[in-house]
């Protein structure tokens, strides 16, 4: 299968420069769709979600972004690393953009992102897909993943190292996973991940996805402990319209555990199933 890919670009948005990767395009039946904005995580410089990106590309105009903090979007001492802040991103990047329909899948500290731009969206945007959310803020349980685990592979990667010393953060990653993330975590700013990672636990995730008008779907792992069926259960009651997946054998990085189990949860959720763009991929 030929790449998807077809450039990356910084547009100025919110006040700042943010840099995105664009695959698929909006030529064939992905003008009649949707387009997709994926939002990363916490430490995910949008290059390394470029493979599900080059998936999403055969069925949408998929754009996916760097978080400010994150990759090549702008990061400075001065920069308001808040999760309204970076709400505020998405939505201006969309309209910079001009798209006139558009879904958000965030993942992580993306899903949480995702959650709270649509509460401010305009009709634009069709829907929304949490992707594992840290279901963590004022009065619940802390967030599974630790602080030291994020700040520490930081350091080494600022220090400079290779695929065999991001090994002991991420064991089960291939070894081009590893090569990549090696290559690109130096990029994102220590104090856009602090400031993120502080917001885990003092904004309101809950609040936010109990207020979705949107169509909503909520994918989550089988392992990791980020989102457990009572969260499950508490989000649904809120929001009765969300639809849920569970994805087996997967830990938080989904689409690193099972790729297949990812895209399949999509079903046509998006207006097109991925789980046969992933086929086509594959093939």
């Amino acid at each position: 299968m030929s790449s998807t890919f077809l450039y990356g670009a910084n547009v100025h948005a919110n006040g700042i420069r943010q840099h995105y990767l664009r695959y698929g395009g909006a030529s064939g039946e992905r003008a009649a769709r949707p387009a997709v904005i994926m939002i990363p995580g916490i430490t995910s410089p949008a290059i390394t979600w470029g493979f599900v990106g080059e998936v999403f590309g055969e069925a949408f105009d998929t754009y996916v972004i760097d978080v400010r903090g994150r990759g090549l979007s702008e990061a400075s001492d001065t920069l308001d690393y808040s999760l309204d802040a970076q709400a505020a991103d998405v939505l201006a990047l969309a309209a910079a953009l001009k798209l006139e329909r558009y879904a958000l899948v965030g993942h992580s500290m993306g899903a949480r992102i995702a959650a709270r731009a649509a509460l401010r969206a305009t009709p634009a945007l069709a829907s929304v897909v949490l992707v594992d959310p840290p279901v963590s803020g004022p009065g619940r349980r802390a967030y599974p993943g630790q602080l030291p685990w994020y700040i520490d592979s930081m350091a080494l990667a600022r220090a400079g190292t290779d695929a065999e010393g991001m090994r002991a953060y991420c064991p089960t990653w291939t070894d081009d996973e590893l090569r990549l993330r090696a290559e690109w975590l130096h990029t994102c700013d220590e104090r856009a991940v602090r400031a993120s990672y502080e917001g885990f636990h003092s904004d309101d995730f809950h609040a936010d996805a109990a207020r979705l008008e949107v169509p909503s779907l909520l994918i989550t792992a089988e392992r990791g402990d980020v989102v457990r069926d009572e969260d499950v259960a508490e989000l649904q009651r809120a929001t009765p319209a969300m639809h849920h997946v569970r994805v087996p054998a997967a830990g938080h990085m989904i689409p690193w555990d099972n790729a297949a189990g990812f895209y399949a949860a999509f079903g046509e959720f998006l207006g097109a199933p991925v789980s046969r763009a992933a086929e086509r991929a594959a093939a």
